[in-house]
């Protein structure tokens, strides 16, 4: 308990100022966000708001990493799009509210596969992510965070000029400007909390008039006003047609979800020298996703722009991101007339200023000084993240890109050192790991025909990687027992030896003892 609830522990150093704060700025920033995540999507501002207030509060608590703030994002909104188009085709007639109810049960589905995730501990893998493949996924997510906020430069779907436009810009670059400087004077207020208050202060008093949080509504949606988030159970027919239809969506929402969410994680340990618990933040993103499907939540995951809000502002602990929600639930319930009036401006600056700090401008300065391969995999990465918003995608194929280079240079550092010893034996020692790709090459360095009949190979520098260079063992003893040879293996590694043992029913080897190491026995 006193784990989980860490945000009571008197043990904790907590600033319980720039907690509250930070929360604060995080919720106004929020609003919009959730806002033009659920219009992708095709639904009501108000899932969007219930998603980013149930899935911020339920994580916070529950997560495993304190500071970091989740809700309603793009990535999952964008999954929508594809499954409410099939839905339209599929079933003739359907309404929106009838498409909610479908997604309201993939989202519920995706959370219950992210908790068995977590419970199966499978978290631990996003750190098989490489490094290049985390700086594609920063920069990409820093531009798209950066192109995302043009839309506020649209009224009615036109672009706006003149000097609408030249209001517009002044009034983001003061906005900028305080969040940039305020903190060289004073960081006793977070910066972009203040930011917002002085850019809305000025445009109240002067009576300016300029495009505001109400303008994003569209369609018959006029006010952000609403109550507690209402309990659903998705009206959908519980069919096994039904299940085969939203569990793929589920698992692209799941894992877009989860990728996103522990991504962000590493990003916020580098920053805080610190480190999150992923499979525990598995467990809670999925929990949060479950909970809000059940009250009208689109779902969602970690935001990394608001999570460096959050982070930059000072807060450090989970009150911070309970403030957050709780205070987007209030403007729901009570504030919704203030928060409409809200300038875009304010909002867009805070944004511009989030995606300019999320690039990792060191990236630049790696090209001609890192490996090519890694090169091209963060400019992949970041153009898969900016051009199809596929965050999963993008980081499989980095993924996939740095691991087969990383096999493809491995291969090539397969090695053999050849002598033969007093007795007439011939010693193989081998040098480099064996697995699927060096296999090919290890093989040739052996001449079977030649060789005496007593062959030795030694793998105190090498090691027996996998099931491919178990059955190249076994064809290169078969080969040596055709032409009447023996072969022993020395200086095999435990594990290796383990390998070989679970696998001697399918194999025939010969292992050598050795008398100092004693790491083999013979087998016949």
């Amino acid at each position: 308990m006193k784990k989980i609830f860490n945000l009571f522990d008197l043990k904790q150093k907590i600033n319980y100022k720039n907690e509250v704060l930070s929360g604060l700025t995080v919720a106004l920033a929020l609003v919009p966000e959730a806002i033009a995540f659920a219009i992708i999507a095709g639904l009501s501002p108000l899932t969007g708001l219930y998603a980013a207030f149930s899935i911020g509060l339920i994580t916070s608590i529950l997560g495993g990493r304190p500071g970091m703030i989740s809700g309603a994002t793009g990535a999952i909104a964008v999954i929508y799009v594809g499954m409410i188009a099939v839905l339209r085709e599929t079933i003739p007639g359907i309404s929106v509210d009838q498409i909610t109810e479908y997604i309201f049960a993939t989202v519920i589905l995706a959370g219950l596969i992210q908790i068995i995730i977590g419970l199966l501990k499978l978290g631990k893998f996003i750190r098989l992510v490489p490094h290049p493949v985390m700086f594609g996924f920063v920069n990409g997510l820093a531009i798209v965070i950066f192109m995302a906020q043009f839309e506020s430069f649209k009224i009615d779907g036109e672009w706006i000029s003149g000097n609408t436009l030249l209001l517009m810009l002044g009034l983001i670059t003061l906005t900028m400007i305080i969040i940039w400087g305020l903190p060289k004077i004073s960081k006793a207020i977070p910066s972009s909390l203040v930011a917002i208050i002085v850019v809305s202060a000025i445009t109240i008093y002067f009576n300016i008039e300029t495009k505001t949080v109400v303008d994003t509504l569209t369609g018959d949606i006029k006010t952000l006003q609403g109550g507690f988030p209402p309990f659903n159970i998705p009206s959908i027919s519980f069919t096994w047609e039904n299940f085969i239809f939203i569990f793929p969506y589920s698992l692209i929402v799941a894992g877009v979800g989860l990728i996103e969410s522990l991504l962000t994680l590493n990003l916020i340990d580098e920053i805080t020298q610190t480190r999150g618990q992923s499979n525990r933040e598995c467990i809670a993103q999925g929990t949060a996703n479950v909970f809000t499907g059940f009250f009208s939540g689109m779902g969602g995951c970690a935001m990394i722009g608001q999570s460096l809000i959050n982070i930059s502002s000072g807060a450090r602990a989970r009150l911070s991101g309970i403030v957050a929600s709780v205070g987007l639930l209030i403007f729901i319930i009570w504030g919704a007339p203030i928060i409409e009036q809200l300038p875009m401006a304010a909002l867009v600056g805070v944004m511009f200023m989030v995606a300019i700090g999320t690039f990792e401008w060191a990236s630049l300065k790696v090209f001609g000084k890192m490996p090519l391969t890694d090169v091209i995999v963060m400019v992949i990465v970041t153009l898969i993240t900016v051009f199809l918003h596929n965050l999963a995608l993008a980081v499989l194929i980095g993924v996939i890109i740095s691991a087969l280079a990383y096999a493809w240079e491995n291969a090539k550092r397969i090695r053999a050192r050849k002598y033969i010893d007093e007795n007439g034996s011939k010693h193989y020692e081998i040098y480099g790991p064996l697995f699927f790709g060096s296999i090919t090459v290890f093989i040739e360095k052996f001449d079977v025909q030649n060789d005496p009949d007593d062959v030795i190979i030694d793998f105190s520098e090498s090691k027996i990687v996998d099931m491919s260079a178990i059955e190249a063992l076994n064809g290169l003893t078969d080969r040596y027992q055709k032409a009447r040879k023996t072969v022993h293996l020395r200086h095999l590694s435990p594990d290796c030896q383990v390998l070989l043992k679970n696998a001697d029913k399918l194999i025939d080897v010969n292992l050598l003892e050795d008398p100092t190491y004693h790491v083999a026995a013979d087998k016949v």
